[in-house]
């Protein structure tokens, strides 16, 4: 069975239209429940990991629990679409993103009557009697409305891989490990007794997930960063380092760079992820229209699979690759990127160093054009008429997002993916 791109989007562009009367008080108490949302979420998670500790530590990012990261984008991602909803603006980046996530995940939909159960007592507990019986009702709409859509959009993508849903968990043997850095390691996979793992779309992502000396089962996403079709699969991986108090050290990270070697097994999810060239925009832009891909330090992972397809099919579109990092030391893949370009009909590279030696930009080495400093458009032209493809960190994402904005790219030109729980874009 398959589901088309087209269906998927339908499903995620027409919701079920919140009541008028409910409209009202949603949009009335939205400032209230705004203004407490970082009250309501530590309280709804706090409840739920007590009542439910698998979740935890099977399912949930105990590092972005830690910082509070995870709670931000549920958050968000409530509020901004009861804020949607009652503008009449469509939700489709938004949700799109949240499914793919749950679907990487194996989210299923039972699932979401247990968040609805201790979110809605975490809003009680906060808010007390503010939340009367008609805001109560109005509220619970938006979330069963909410939940509805991705429940559907969600099984659609399990439709697509031909699987049950949930059922996206998987085993992949480590053929090849290549240490490119002291903090990065690229790692080959393929599945167990030479079997090919399954397809993919360039620019997807796996979950990875690995068992800790605690016994917990901790999952991350890493992106797939060559070209599709060989039955192997390829992620490079940051050793998340601790920041004293401000961040934990990558629990998953750590470990592949650890104990991952050549022959190690590790599970892995069927890919998902948004963030493809085969998504964006209609049949003819996606054979005619320019490409821009966009990214920052480890960002470029996607983009090294989305380049290494366009030379793979001999794709004869204009393609720009712009990257930013801090050094020349620091730019994992950077060789690649640049080998994958030189076999396209009409490529450009440029590359920004934010510690370039102090000396003149010819005298800089790297690949394509060299730019000191932080990433900044008004140096390259941008090819009319483009789809452009982000991925990086928060402020890189926002900086960029708002520079082709100002640049004269259509919001709905711009696709992004962020490797943190996406508060900001959501």
């Amino acid at each position: 069975m398959t589901t088309s791109i087209t269906t998927l989007e339908s499903i995620l562009a027409h919701p079920h239209e919140l009541s008028d009367e409910h409209a009202a008080v949603v949009r009335e108490t939205l400032p209230v429940i705004g203004a407490h949302i970082d009250e309501i979420t530590p309280v709804f998670y706090r409840t739920m990991f007590a009542d439910n500790p698998e979740l935890l530590r099977d399912t949930f990012n105990r590092g972005n629990q830690k910082l509070g990261a995870q709670q931000r984008a549920l958050a968000a991602s409530v509020a901004t679409f009861a804020t949607l909803l009652v503008d009449g603006r469509s939700p489709v980046e938004m949700l799109s993103r949240i499914g793919h996530k749950h679907a990487s995940l194996g989210i299923t939909p039972d699932q979401y009557q247990l968040v609805h159960d201790y979110l809605f007592g975490a809003i009680v507990e906060v808010l007390g009697e503010a939340i009367t019986p008609e805001v109560a009702a109005a509220w619970d709409e938006v979330y069963w409305i909410m939940a509805a859509v991705l429940v559907d959009f969600e099984k659609a993508l399990y439709a697509r891989a031909e699987v049950e849903p949930g059922d996206v968990f998987r085993t992949a043997t480590v053929l090849a490990r290549e240490d490119v850095t002291d903090s990065v390691a690229v790692f080959t996979l393929g599945g167990p007794d030479g079997e090919p793992l399954p397809d993919f779309r360039p620019g997807q992502y796996t979950s990875v997930g690995v068992v800790l000396p605690d016994g917990a089962r901790q999952l991350r996403q890493y992106s797939l960063s060559t070209a599709p079709g060989d039955g192997t699969w390829r992620i490079g991986v940051r050793r998340v380092e601790a920041d004293g108090d401000a961040s934990p050290a990558g629990e998953v990270s750590g470990w592949l760079h650890a104990n991952a070697t050549v022959g190690t097994t590790i599970q892995v999810t069927l890919p998902f992820g948004d963030l493809v060239l085969d998504a964006a925009g209609t049949a003819e832009d996606r054979e005619d229209a320019p490409v821009v891909l966009c990214s920052a330090g480890i960002g470029i992972t996607p983009m090294l699979g989305m380049i290494a397809h366009l030379a793979a099919t001999e794709d004869p579109r204009r393609v720009l690759v712009l990257h930013a990092d801090r050094s020349r030391a620091d730019h994992v893949l950077a060789d690649e990127v640049a080998g994958e370009a030189s076999m396209l009909a009409d490529a450009e590279v440029h590359t920004w160093y934010e510690q370039a030696p102090d000396t003149d930009t010819d005298a800089v080495s790297g690949p394509g054009t060299v730019h000191r400093g932080l990433m900044d458009l008004s140096s390259v032209p941008l090819p009319e008429g483009a789809h452009v493809f982000l991925c990086g960190s928060t402020g890189f994402l926002q900086s960029l997002r708002r520079q082709f904005l100002d640049a004269g790219v259509p919001e709905d030109r711009l696709h992004a993916e962020l490797f943190a729980p996406n508060d900001w874009l959501v």
